[in-house]
């Protein structure tokens, strides 16, 4: 009589049909070693069904900002994964639900916690105004309360997963650095300085990376890995799309005042988080949030600045990851050419959406 195989480790995932979450479930699922179940307002939504078609995968309709739902999500899951969506919530209400999502896992009995965090770039920056950035600050606070709470206690691991802007945002449409084609010249026009670089990230790493977290608990319990291809001077970005294409490519450093002016988030008096109260004083406007986003990547230049990576152990725990935006590229363009799809030079001329806000129209509820 044979005996049936057992069951893979159930991960419960909060923010899986964002940008992060199809290659971070591929690779979770794609050799049977874990099971997913994913959180989803629309289980028939194009996102949630790409999802689906994936092996031992499953949806579960409802919202972050609900007990009941989350208990549900986090009952009988090993694991979880959660990375919410803070230009959905806003800062503030970010803040109390992944903190309650933390706290409802520990109560259901999960066994490892991985937050999807960001740079709490207030902090390192000696708490300077200048570095305001809600929706990094917000995610911060909440990544170093887990680990405290992980110091204090033994039932649950955690680690915290810290990223950066995707690099394709580079090439998508209504992200803070989408480029602009002038005079038949790629262009990317934002207030970088001359010196600044941003911490860009593959998702196609991001993937790997979430991976090796649950792979090896052990050493990840307590880590903050704080993940980036490299900190990518827009100069050089621009030399690396050039090279590729072998179309011109350029960046002009612009100040704030003409990039809210003229730039891809337009005037920035918007709610950070669409379903933020614009009437709460706890609200930032994406002038004021994305103010403090870039002066923090124009201060971050040389891994000197601000933010700042550890690639040594990056290169350790993953030898075959993206370290240049010209490696990116290249490998884009390889990629493009395999399935007869655009090229970079062709997606820079027709930018699509990368992050699901883009794709949905900032629509929805919590």
């Amino acid at each position: 009589m044979s005996q049936q195989k057992p069951q893979p480790p159930l991960v419960f995932i909060v923010g899986g049909t964002g940008a992060q979450g199809t290659p971070i479930i591929t690779s979770l699922v794609k050799d049977g070693a874990y099971s997913v179940r994913f959180l989803t307002r629309d289980a028939r939504s194009r996102r949630s069904q790409d999802l689906l078609s994936l092996p031992n995968v499953q949806a579960l309709e409802g919202t972050f900002a609900d007990e009941d739902t989350l208990r549900e999500g986090f009952r009988g899951a090993a694991h979880a994964y959660v990375n919410i969506d803070g230009f959905n919530a806003g800062e503030k209400t970010e803040i109390f639900w992944a903190m309650r999502a933390y706290e409802l896992a520990r109560e259901e009995g999960v066994q490892f916690f991985v937050y999807g965090n960001l740079d709490y770039a207030y902090k390192k920056s000696g708490y300077d105004a200048r570095f305001r950035c809600g929706h990094y600050d917000g995610k911060g606070r909440v990544g170093e309360w887990i680990l405290q709470q992980n110091r204090d206690q033994d039932q649950m691991g955690a680690a915290l997963f810290t990223t950066g802007p995707y690099i394709s945002m580079a090439l998508g449409a209504a992200t803070p650095m989408s480029p602009s084609v002038e005079d038949g010249v790629v262009t990317w026009r934002v207030p970088l300085g001359q010196e600044g670089a941003v911490a860009h990230v593959d998702l196609d790493d991001c993937g790997y990376y979430v991976r090796w977290l649950f792979d090896n608990q052990a050493r990840a319990n307590g880590m903050d890995l704080e993940v980036a291809i490299d900190l990518v001077s827009y100069h050089d970005l621009a030399a690396a799309f050039e090279a590729v294409t072998g179309h011109p490519a350029r960046y002009i450093d612009t100040s704030l005042d003409e990039y809210w002016a003229h730039g891809p988030l337009g005037s920035g008096s918007r709610p950070a988080g669409y379903n933020a109260d614009e009437g709460d004083a706890a609200t930032m406007s994406l002038r004021t949030n994305f103010t403090g986003f870039w002066n923090l990547w124009k201060h971050s230049g040389g891994n000197a600045g601000v933010v700042r990576r550890n690639f040594e152990l990056l290169d350790e725990i993953h030898p075959g990851r993206i370290k240049s935006a010209e490696e990116w590229f290249r490998r884009e363009e390889q990629r493009s050419r395999e399935l007869g799809s655009p090229g970079l030079w062709e997606q820079a001329n027709n930018l699509r959406p990368v992050l699901k806000i883009a794709e949905d129209g900032r629509k929805g509820r919590l």
